[in-house]
């Protein structure tokens, strides 16, 4: 039996070191060894990756193992009544991410004419469009005003609802829910109930498509026959899903980033053309898709970072541990809008890289550019401090930005 009085236990989540670095326990374990042993939460012996050079080698190594029909992929965080897994979880139809080859090929090869550089490019006017029209709203408020309602989520809500064919109109549904399911602390059977409302919603969806098809992704995909209705809401779930959570996060907790950083903010206004490149920047320095966004199953003993990871093991990686790695990013724990922040790992690597990461860039441009040209005084109306971290979320931000102005243009 396995000693784990010595293994460090579970993953720490507390921001110590501020809200927008690594908790400094992480930061400590990336310095001492990169590839590490942790204690999951069920007991099992498994290990976190917080080296860059390490996370990226086994984002690329498929013997690293997505699905969960073939082990038992451990949940790094503790969740109140979550049963203890002893046997590999069915695989969820169109849940394309828990997949390997070929599965994942057949399914991911479907979307790939939907998110081509070419086709988000062609979409870029229609995007600011979207922006303006909610920087619009936004403008017409009396401040202060919470910028993630306001802003920050309704912008990529739209883009994706208007792309996929979801009506906007129920939004409330499906952005609840998500959030629901993404909630570490929530209840092991609330979170499935919201899992299964959303399915609900999005069988129902696709189902109209197929008999009906319009012009969206959704109806594109949902002609082809050789897709059943179980695969076509796997893949809604996770396009919907991935399609507002992560780049709202990203515009709420980006903006609160950058008016804590009023240097950078300042040469940003300043100097538009920056916009590129801080969002590169923003991406790397925070990370908001990070421990318990992406875990693999060892299918073989396999060599990582000079450990040998047994077979059976479940790892888990933290992009931004990862991200922070000062052998890959020099003054790593500095916001940089001038550094080439090109490599890093927080739309993954490998395979699995995210299929809309060309979208979510023009959003983060036009959301970015936007904010900062009509708000040019835009600041926070409470203390830094008082700001509500998603600390209990998979995908990391802010529950509200409380923001404010006195002109606007």
């Amino acid at each position: 039996m396995t000693d784990t009085a010595a293994i460090p236990h579970g993953v720490p989540t507390e921001r110590d070191a501020g809200p927008f670095a690594p908790a400094s326990e992480i930061t400590r374990r990336r310095e001492a060894r990169p590839v590490s042993p942790m204690v999951f939460p069920d007991g099992h012996v498994g290990w976190l990756v917080t080296g860059y050079d390490a996370a990226r080698r086994l984002l690329a190594d498929t013997r690293f193992s997505s699905r969960q029909d073939i082990g038992v992929l451990h949940e790094p965080f503790e969740i109140p009544g979550m049963p203890v897994a002893t046997e590999p979880s069915p695989q969820v139809p169109g849940i394309f991410i828990a997949m390997d080859p070929p599965d994942h090929t057949r399914l991911r090869r479907k979307l790939t004419g939907a998110f081509t550089v070419k086709r988000m490019k062609e979409l870029e006017a229609r995007i600011e469009e979207i922006t303006e029209r909610q920087l619009d709203e936004l403008a017409r408020l009396t401040p202060p005003v919470d910028l993630v309602r306001e802003f920050a989520l309704p912008v990529p809500s739209l883009v994706i609802c208007e792309l996929l064919g979801v009506p906007y109109a129920d939004r409330e549904n499906f952005q609840v829910n998500s959030s629901r399911f993404l909630d570490t602390s929530l209840p092991f059977d609330e979170k499935m109930a919201a899992f299964g409302q959303l399915n609900g919603f999005l069988a129902e969806l696709v189902t109209q498509k197929r008999a009906t098809p319009s012009e969206d992704i959704l109806s594109d995909l949902a002609v082809q026959e050789d897709l059943s209705v179980e695969e076509l809401t796997g893949i809604a779930f996770l396009l919907l899903l991935a399609g507002h959570e992560t780049t709202a996060n990203m515009l709420g907790l980006g903006t609160f980033a950058l008016l804590e950083h009023p240097d950078q903010l300042a040469e940003l206004r300043a100097n538009p053309d920056l916009v590129p490149g801080a969002v590169e920047e923003l991406m790397r320095y925070l990370s908001v898709v990070d421990i318990g966004g992406i875990y693999r199953y060892a299918t073989e003993d396999i060599e990582l970072g000079g450990e040998t990871i047994p077979a059976g093991s479940t790892v888990i990686v933290s992009t931004l541990a990862a991200n922070r790695d000062p052998n890959r990013f020099e003054n790593p724990d500095e916001l940089d809008i001038h550094r080439s922040a090109r490599g890093h790992l927080s739309f993954g690597h490998g395979i699995h890289q995210c299929l809309g990461q060309q979208l979510a860039r023009i959003e983060m441009r036009a959301g970015f550019a936007g904010l900062l040209r009509r708000f040019p005084d835009l600041e926070l109306a409470v203390p830094a401090k008082d700001v509500k971290l998603r600390t209990n979320m998979r995908i990391y931000g802010v529950h509200e930005l409380p923001v404010t102005w006195t002109r606007s243009a």
